[in-house]
């Protein structure tokens, strides 16, 4: 698990918003749409499940599995230049059908499937932005505020 150690700043329900600081595994994560800069760059708020009970003030430990981090890293990193090189492929394939120059046919179709990713991508983070195992959630209370 990934695991952060943030500030409880507003609570709602069973939810909570945690403000923290911005690491590297922020870019990989599904819920970084629900994340927003506080004070500066480095700092950020987090809305997290609150199943612990946390208070305004109190400092705790919030984590997201490392599984939901390594998907979502696959679908920022990956899968764009997989589909690239599979539209480079493509492209040149149907180049040779058409008669067409293969040179531009797979930089076009590469360029076309790489901004294609972009939009699949967007797609599925908005579903995984649903699902509970891309929430990040309070792991424990490690100095209770107030």
């Amino acid at each position: 698990m990934a695991t952060e150690q943030g500030l409880v700043i507003d609570t709602n329900a069973d939810i909570a918003t945690v403000k923290t600081s911005r690491t590297e595994s922020c870019k990989a994560c599904a819920q970084r749409e629900s994340c927003d800069a506080g004070g500066g760059k480095n700092e950020m708020k987090v809305k997290v499940k609150n199943g612990l009970g946390a208070k305004i003030g109190d400092t705790v430990i919030i984590s997201i599995k490392t599984t939901s981090l390594l998907k979502a890293a696959f679908l920022l990193y990956i899968f764009p230049v997989i589909c690239m090189i599979l539209g480079a492929v493509i492209g040149k394939q149907l180049a040779a059908f058409f008669t067409f120059d293969e040179s531009l046919a797979s930089v076009l179709s590469g360029v076309l499937f790489f901004c294609a990713s972009f939009f699949l991508i967007r797609v599925k983070g908005e579903k995984m932005a649903f699902k509970e195992e891309y929430k990040p959630v309070i792991l424990r209370i490690k100095k209770s505020g107030i």
